[in-house]
């Protein structure tokens, strides 16, 4: 019997593709998305090791600056195993709607090939155990050159478990937030209202710096702050890029808005401190650009550019007055400006998602409301509530680890004579100069 070539080729196409066919419907990676999902990875922790480490750095005295480093350094090892133990299981675990569960523990059950949607549960899961890092080491900036180390690590690991958790299972990780629809898409609460509420409550615990109201304590090195600044702005994109977990549409526009928010957030910061103080400084623009930055973060994958222009203009004019009004009125020395900044643009940001989501808005349209809610009203309630709930529970719950690491540390400050010498020599033994 003779067969025809082509239907004999017709018929080994068809028994490879059965037997590849297992092959194709188990594979469900999406190679692009990883890839991308991996730069990110590493963007956000750049933005922690080295960024935020030489941003704050610059910002402080140089007898203290190695203690800055040293609590950004310390704060990324601990944080890291704490989501290892049981930060990520606690935050994105089942459980209910206030906390997750211990099903992830130790990153149990978690394979090689264990996928979180279509990348692997690995990277999902080191890709927020970065954000894991750098919210803890942003309230550094409150108690700055004045907490004793000992006092900032059980604080920070503390923190990291009865704050940033339940709010991340409460927004991420399908506790009750997500639930009502708040739009947060890369941290505004998670990340900014957490960290700037509990900067705003050390501040006010420890008290202020010695010296504080009479004593000059400028910058010692602008050029290692502009430096780290530049590396925030570089590593935001993959901070808010890579909140859409995919290489797609959403990403791209993320890293758009977050962008243009930045460089309006900047430039609205200069031009208010060239007219009150005839000259634009420095760290006035850099400033700006870490507002603008920490605005468009919940609303940067539902808003769109024009949306973002106004929110980074808004983010430059009113974190410049929270600043000079947490200085010169109130008189609270949150050293490195954390709640006047990350915590206030965080509110400032989560809010206005709610306004420029709209599809509805001209030039100044976003990508519409959350499924959970109806029209603008509704979703702007949700991001009221969402605000009121992070900032009081995070205010409270600071407190008191405050409170118990005090305790436990028999006090939170170093004694005046420390101060007056530096955290770099008194606490670590080491100078960050030899001049």
């Amino acid at each position: 019997m003779s067969v025809r070539p082509g239907t004999l080729f017709r018929f080994t196409s068809a028994l490879a593709l059965l037997a590849l066919s297992p092959l194709v419907l188990a594979q469900d990676l999406d190679g692009g998305n990883t890839a991308w999902i991996l730069t990110a990875t590493a963007l956000v922790l750049f933005m922690t090791l080295p960024g935020l480490s030489l941003f704050y750095g610059g910002l402080v005295r140089s007898k203290n600056i190695l203690s800055v480093l040293m609590q950004c350094f310390a704060i990324a090892c601990i944080a890291s195993l704490l989501w290892l133990v049981a930060g990520y299981s606690l935050s994105f675990g089942e459980g209910s709607a206030y906390i997750g569960d211990l099903s992830r523990v130790l990153f149990s059950g978690m394979g090689k090939d264990s996928l979180s949607g279509d990348i692997p549960e690995s990277l999902f899961a080191l890709f927020q155990m970065t954000f894991a890092i750098i919210t803890p080491a942003l309230i550094v900036g409150a108690f700055a050159e004045r907490m004793k180390f000992s006092s900032m690590l059980i604080f920070s690991a503390l923190w990291l478990l009865a704050v940033y958790v339940p709010v991340c299972h409460w927004v991420w990780g399908g506790g009750f937030l997500g639930q009502w629809g708040l739009l947060d898409f890369a941290g505004g609460t998670v990340v900014h209202i957490t960290a700037g509420v509990a900067a705003l409550v050390a501040a006010l615990v420890l008290g202020k710096r010695d010296g504080f109201e009479t004593v000059a304590m400028p910058p010692h090195n602008m050029t290692m702050t502009v430096t780290g600044a530049g590396m925030l702005w570089v590593g935001w994109f993959g901070f808010n890029g890579g909140s859409a977990l995919a290489a797609n549409g959403d990403a791209a526009m993320a890293m758009l808005v977050t962008h243009i928010s930045a460089a309006a957030g900047s430039l609205a910061w200069m031009t208010i401190e060239w007219i009150k103080f005839r000259k634009p400084s420095v760290l006035g623009i850099v400033t700006g650009m870490v507002a603008g930055l920490g605005t468009i973060t919940p609303a940067s994958g539902f808003v769109g550019p024009g949306g973002a222009l106004v929110i980074g203009l808004s983010a430059g004019i009113i974190c410049f007055y929270m600043t000079q009004m947490m200085k010169r009125v109130w008189k609270i020395d949150d050293s490195l400006d954390v709640f006047p900044v990350h915590g206030v643009g965080g509110i400032l940001g989560t809010l206005l998602a709610g306004v420029f989501a709209s599809p509805n808005l001209g030039v100044f349209s976003g990508h519409g409301f959350s499924d959970a809610v109806s029209g603008m009203g509704g979703q702007v309630w949700v991001q009221f509530l969402g605000v009121v709930i992070t900032f009081g529970y995070t205010a409270i719950i600071t407190y008191v680890l405050l409170k118990l690491t005090g305790v436990l540390t028999s006090g939170l400050r170093v004694s005046r004579e420390e101060e007056l010498v530096g955290l770099d020599i008194t606490m670590h033994e080491e100078e960050g100069y030899k001049l």
